[in-house]
């Protein structure tokens, strides 16, 4: 908040805070790409290693359409989050959060049908893969925004 209010100071016209604006969604969209783009390279990989017959292609099909990337998701900006009272704004966090549990609940169920069609060497590749992708998540949320993981004592350095 204080880099936009010296940003404004500076900048009276608001043009300067424009192109941050700009150049923060244009970043944002670079991201939102190179993850799919991961995504769909950890999805190749893990079909490659499965090495599926052709009876469970149909399975893999219906397993990564429900593994896509979801970004239709309601944010929950701040303008219109302080235009509500405290109740109203619980309410909208809540009905955002059934939203996001449903389509995990959706995501896992899609993982066990998917999982239940492989043969047993295949659901051994399954989990090794599966616990990589997750650990290359992990490494790769932890640097994204320049952080890296939490120190004890509250994140502070020590």
């Amino acid at each position: 908040q204080q880099v936009h209010d010296r940003a404004a100071e500076d900048d009276p016209g608001g043009l300067g805070r424009r192109r941050y604006v700009a150049h923060v969604v244009e970043r944002a969209n670079r991201a939102q790409d190179h993850g799919t783009e991961r995504h769909a390279q950890h999805l190749s990989q893990l079909k490659t290693q499965l090495a599926l017959t052709p009876a469970q292609e149909g399975a893999w099909t219906s397993f990564t359409q429900a593994m896509q990337p979801r970004g239709d998701f309601a944010r929950l900006d701040r303008e219109s989050m302080q235009k509500l009272t405290t109740p109203e704004r619980i309410d909208r966090m809540r009905a955002q959060r059934a939203q996001r549990d449903a389509a995990m609940d959706a995501r896992g169920d899609a993982v066990k049908a998917f999982y239940a069609q492989l043969q047993p060497e295949q659901q051994k590749t399954f989990d090794r893969m599966g616990h990589r992708m997750d650990s290359d998540r992990k490494q790769h949320m932890q640097g994204r925004h320049g952080h890296g993981p939490m120190r004890q004592g509250g994140g502070q350095p020590g």
